[in-house]
């Protein structure tokens, strides 16, 4: 059996959940947008596009945006809130490693937190870069790997077994070192941005339960150790709210993210 390829069947499966948490990201989608300069007339790419926060906010200044993501029920969100912000959009079903345009294809190439997901990041990476023309805009945003949301993404790991060969951590695409190495030198005059997304909460542990229903990772791995190790599902759980309690201020959780912004050469 192809393990990329099992792999991404469960990522396809496990990010329809996604579907609640697109309030979340719409302001971090707004950032995005307007450090990649995106403009009128211009072609925009937004890879992994999820419910489509990026991309209809790319379309209502008056760009000519295409959306592509690996799971169809983010992509009939997607479509639901283009046709509510009364944009058009063109929305594919497609994968990142794979994408299925020609060459010098876009003006704007983004991902918001979705690209990160991609197995091997330097196919992700190549392939955004295949189809954006030169001079033209790569901008992207990952969660920043020394903070909440890298810390957990390593906690999760740490109970789930060992990843197929080949398959990198997505928190890796939070260090500016790592994103320099991976963009190589394809691309110049990169330039880093640090903020937070807020997500309000009465406590850790109601955020913790509130995630249990929206992240697809934390959901397949409830699952699989409510049956196999009930014991390491609650040590996972005491974890994660300890881990919160560190980022949990005024009735928030705050998520740090880093946004990268980069010319084609």
């Amino acid at each position: 059996m192809d393990t990329i390829a099992e792999f991404k069947r469960g990522q396809k499966e496990r990010w329809r959940y996604f579907l609640l948490t697109q309030e979340r990201t719409a302001p971090v989608a707004a950032q995005l947008v307007r450090h990649a300069g995106i403009r009128a007339g211009q072609r925009v790419l937004d890879v992994a596009c999820g419910t489509g926060v990026v991309a209809v906010t790319a379309a209502r200044l008056g760009a000519d945006v295409t959306g592509l993501d690996l799971t169809p029920e983010l992509l009939e969100r997607a479509r639901e809130n283009a046709e509510i912000a009364e944009v058009t959009v063109t929305w594919m079903e497609g994968d990142v490693e794979e994408l299925p345009f020609a060459n010098e294809s876009f003006d704007v190439v983004t991902s918001q937190f979705g690209h990160i997901f991609a197995p091997r990041p330097d196919v992700a990476i190549s392939q955004m870069l295949r189809v954006l023309k030169r001079s033209g805009t790569l901008a992207i945003a990952t969660w920043a790997s020394e903070m909440f949301t890298g810390r957990m993404m390593r906690l999760i790991a740490s109970y789930l077994p060992p990843p197929a060969p080949g398959v990198v951590s997505p928190a890796l695409w939070g260090d500016p070192n790592v994103v320099r190495e991976r963009l190589g030198d394809a691309v110049e005059n990169i330039t880093f941005y640090r903020d937070a997304m807020r997500v309000a909460a009465l406590s850790p542990r109601h955020q913790r339960i509130g995630t249990e229903k929206i992240s697809g990772p934390i959901i397949k791995l409830v699952e699989d150790l409510s049956q196999r190790d009930p014991a390491a599902l609650e040590r996972f759980r005491a974890d994660y709210e300890a881990l919160a309690a560190q980022y949990f201020e005024d009735n928030m959780l705050v998520r740090d993210f880093l946004i990268t912004t980069a010319t084609k050469k």
